[in-house]
């Protein structure tokens, strides 16, 4: 929930970071990377890269849990653990967990995405014994309290008035959005990530000691470290510190049968907050390790990433339609189920949405009609390489990188080979993968227009 304005801006203000090697250049490709990847006894998952570049170290965890855990009646429970972590255990008092990493020269956070919820830390390098036991501290036990609940409950629908409620066109990219997953089919994406809040009012401790015990094992986390440390040093801290923390029961899977192409939808909404106009365009994509995706991913940038995007040009420059215009696949985190792309077109004064969302659709179905040149996708594809060798820069977005790798490819290795899938896409691959599946019988389209003026 935290990262998802930060990565809008990271993913659309990568313009200039263009100044790379054309296609093929192998020498700007990253280094590959070492992985130690084991588990203790008890189920918990360790990954280890060893880097001393620099004298920081990044511990990340990723739990097996996210809002796709979610269960009719107690929706809003994964986001709230990400709250209620921070809420002190056995040894610590509330929020001291980020106090003490503060203290010691680092910084830490959590999020919250459909698939899964992170906790990590990033600080100096001799601290690491710190960082991994103040994880294996709230693991081991989280102190749940009645008014600890309540509390994060009432900061959770503060998160959502900030997030959505009172954001121009907040309410419409956070919950009207769903409505591209069924409900009855897909319940793991086809609810609110960040819940209902009677769901969370009305829930107990019971509930939530219950909801812990299930998902904040070791046995469904994975832990990632990454950076300035002695692997033997490591290894005997995550032993002494995690191997005692007990095993519980696999989880319930999450099952989703969502169908594609079953027919446009389309939805109004009107935004109280908002001052003009705009319409958001869905179109439902495979989950994050088919094939496809690289080349989904690629089509997104080149269609609306930057000032050379197309919308760009053809939205807010040319016709001056638009106020700004942008795509994103998968805006609320990758997906081991379906996901979505998402465009974005808010009119300029004047215009209507039926205006916007003509050119935005137009602009959007016609890759399946004519392709994309060859400059277009080596600028795509350079945008992603730069991403990719920045990453290895900094210990922490190595971390996550790992971790995505692990989760979302079938292995952390595949950190290694992700950069090829996408230095394979052709553009006959952009072309076949927009006739696939952004056409109008597997869309959602939302209209969001301001109130009518008395």
């Amino acid at each position: 929930m935290r990262r998802f304005t930060a990565a809008l801006a990271a993913r659309f203000g990568l313009a200039a970071v263009l100044a790379l090697a054309a296609e093929g250049a192998n020498a700007q490709d990253p280094a590959r990377i070492r992985i130690d990847a084991y588990a203790l006894p008890n189920g918990l998952r360790v990954q280890l890269v060893e880097d001393h570049s620099s004298q920081v170290v990044a511990v990340d965890l990723w739990y097996d849990v996210g809002a796709r855990n979610d269960v009719a009646g107690r929706t809003g429970f994964a986001h709230l653990f990400e709250h209620m972590m921070f809420q002190g255990s056995q040894h610590l008092k509330k929020v001291e967990h980020s106090s003490l990493i503060e203290k010691a020269g680092g910084r830490d956070n959590a999020s919250t995405q459909y698939d899964i919820t992170n906790y990590f830390e990033w600080l100096p390098s001799n601290r690491l014994n710190l960082a991994l036991w103040l994880e294996a501290e709230r693991m081991r036990g989280l102190n749940v309290t009645a008014e600890g609940l309540k509390n994060q409950v009432e900061a959770v629908k503060e998160e959502r008035r900030l997030r959505e409620d009172n954001q121009p066109y907040g309410r419409a990219v956070w919950e009207e959005t769903i409505a591209l997953f069924d409900a009855k089919t897909c319940y793991p994406y086809g609810h609110s990530l960040i819940g209902s809040m009677a769901d969370l009012e009305a829930a107990k401790v019971e509930d939530v000691q219950a909801f812990f015990k299930i998902y904040y094992a070791p046995n469904n986390v994975t832990l990632t470290v990454v950076g300035d440390f002695s692997p033997a040093e490591a290894k005997a801290l995550i032993a002494q510190y995690y191997g005692g923390i007990p095993r519980q029961s696999a989880p319930p899977a999450a099952r989703c049968d969502q169908a594609f192409h079953t027919g446009a939808v389309r939805k109004q909404v009107t935004d109280d907050k908002a001052t003009l106009p705009a319409v958001i365009a869905l179109y439902r994509l495979p989950a994050t390790s088919h094939a496809d995706l690289p080349a989904l991913e690629l089509l997104s940038t080149i269609l609306g990433s930057g000032e050379s995007s197309r919308l760009n040009k053809v939205l807010s420059r040319d016709t001056k339609a638009a106020l700004a215009a942008q795509t994103m696949v998968n805006p609320f985190g990758p997906r081991r189920g379906p996901g979505m792309l998402l465009g974005l077109a808010i009119a300029n004064q004047g215009v209507s949405a039926d205006s916007v969302e003509r050119l935005l659709t137009r602009e959007i179905t016609l890759v399946a009609q004519t392709g994309v040149t060859i400059e277009e996708l080596t600028k795509a594809k350079n945008q992603y390489r730069a991403g990719k060798i920045e990453e290895r820069q900094r210990a922490f977005a190595l971390a996550e990188a790992v971790q995505f790798a692990s989760t979302y490819l079938g292995s952390p290795d595949a950190v290694n080979t992700d950069l090829e899938r996408f230095a394979r896409v052709t553009v006959d691959d952009i072309k076949r993968v927009a006739a696939a599946y952004l056409v109008a019988d597997n869309a959602l389209t939302i209209t969001i227009v301001p109130p009518e003026k008395k």
